[in-house]
């Protein structure tokens, strides 16, 4: 099996994709966005749901759960195993010997895990999980959005479950407080929102988590960027300088953040600042913090800011933040500007101008009143590199754009772009065509990479050369 299929097997992420047709060549081979194979999922029969109610409340008058609590995972899942065919048998539940153990298995996730969407935690090849009400569950996989056959019993069966996950957490969803974020036992972030401000609904949505992380070779050999701007990429973090990953909901801003940690020499002390924790860095010197929300009095919450600023108190080399939302982007920009050089983060985007444009409007937040020309300044000096990623309409992600800031001119910040994706059209199979290509701009900070004994040939940024 190929580079290519093992990844796809590992995460069944939207990073699919042969290599990029060059203008004249015939188009690549294309992983599909949407898999041959179906989701490996069923849904229950209205026969077997009527039978998994009527034993579900029987054996729930049977068990202990809270002995059942103590008890490992598979001895517990053994156990209500045994007792759901003992009742099946009793009660001669008319069904297949292939629908009672189908029925088994649904009670076990019912009781131990998430239930309709458990086997959907277990599918490698799905990156995302959308629950929109009862009825209906959709899952993302390869990059494309598939409506499930799975659905709950009802929204009071979903809210059920939704007060599951966040009570494991600490938290709790309710009229009061109809908005929560949590994180399930893998690292998947959840968001569960319900009425009255879903009104069709309780809605939940899971980010899976990725155990596996890529790495530069992965992301060449997928397509999001060529091996020419992965050394420049190396050398950047080498080099220390500053990067800001910008991109939309999806685009692989925490995949391509991973990848550029790895990067970090070891013997650097790294601290990472996160809402909710993803970030894999391998180093052994790493410190990891997260925020905490505030408790059911509404006291306690630790934001991103309070972990920037306790950060720096912390002899870190290095400050990775997960992503920058609100005014901490000012902490951040004041720990760049004051020798933490190398720091890594990213933001939301649709464009790198756009990228800086949000960094002011954070600022901005923090309600203090410095005029804009400064603020600009503060970033322009700060952020050395911008990242640009995109998800195509394909499913595909790219890095479409690797930009670095010049400095100021009046009160604009200017920027240089060093790569590009060109995009050339859409094949007949809805493919994005396209290249990555050099605009031929030497960046200033080559000089700073030749100086750390990084040494890239100038002819990388030669708009002419092909790879």
């Amino acid at each position: 099996m190929d580079l290519k299929n093992r990844i796809m097997e590992r995460l069944g992420r939207t990073e699919a994709v042969s290599r990029i047709a060059e203008p004249g060549s015939t188009p690549p081979a294309r992983i599909p966005a949407k898999p041959q194979e179906p989701l490996a999922v069923r849904a229950l029969s209205e026969s077997e749901m009527d039978w998994l109610q009527r034993i579900h409340q029987k054996l729930m008058s049977m068990i202990d759960l809270s002995l059942m609590g103590r008890l490992e995972d598979k001895q517990a899942r053994a156990q209500i195993r045994e007792i759901s065919e003992r009742i099946m048998d009793e009660q001669s539940v008319p069904l297949s010997a292939a629908s009672r153990q189908f029925l088994a298995k649904c009670i076990e996730d019912e009781i131990l895990g998430l239930g309709p969407i458990e086997p959907l935690l277990a599918d490698s090849t799905i990156a995302d999980i959308l629950v929109n009400g009862s009825g209906r569950i959709y899952v993302e996989r390869y990059g494309k959005l598939e409506l499930t056959p799975l659905r709950f019993q009802n929204d009071a069966h979903l809210l059920n479950v939704i007060d599951r996950i966040v009570s494991s957490v600490g938290r709790r969803i309710d009229e009061s407080s109809p908005m929560v974020d949590a994180r399930l036992k893998d690292g998947s972030r959840v968001n569960a929102i319900i009425p009255p401000l879903a009104i069709d609904g309780p809605t939940l949505s899971i980010r899976r988590f990725t155990i596996d992380r890529l790495h530069m070779e992965d992301m060449i050999e997928l397509g999001t960027l060529t091996a020419t701007m992965g050394e420049l990429l190396k050398g950047i973090v080498k080099a220390r300088l500053n990067v800001l990953i910008s991109g939309g909901t999806g685009s692989g801003k925490t995949t391509l953040l991973n990848v550029l940690s790895g990067y970090i020499p070891e013997t650097e002390r790294i601290i990472t600042i996160e809402d909710s924790a993803e970030l894999q860095l391998q180093q052994p010197h790493v410190v990891r913090l997260e925020t905490r929300p505030p408790n059911i009095e509404g006291r306690g919450e630790i934001r991103q800011r309070d972990l920037v600023r306790n950060s720096l108190r912390m002899r870190p080399d290095r400050i990775v933040v997960g992503e920058v939302r609100s005014d901490e982007a000012f902490d951040m920009l004041q720990a760049m500007n004051t020798g933490h050089d190398g720091s890594l983060t990213t933001v939301h985007a649709n464009s790198s101008r756009d990228a800086l444009g949000r960094l002011e409007n954070m600022v901005a937040m923090t309600g203090l009143d410095l005029p804009a020309r400064m603020v600009r300044t503060q970033i322009a000096s700060a952020i050395n590199v911008v990242l640009q990623l995109a998800r195509l309409e394909d499913g595909r992600r790219k890095l479409i754009s690797v930009q670095e800031i010049q400095g100021m001119e009046g009160d604009i910040i200017t920027m240089s772009e060093i790569f590009s994706f060109q995009r050339k059209g859409v094949d007949e199979n809805g493919n994005v065509l396209g290249a990555f290509r050099a605009t031929g701009i030497v960046p200033k900070f080559h000089d700073r990479l030749q100086k750390r004994g990084i040494d890239l040939s100038f002819d990388i940024f030669d708009p002419e050369r092909s790879e």
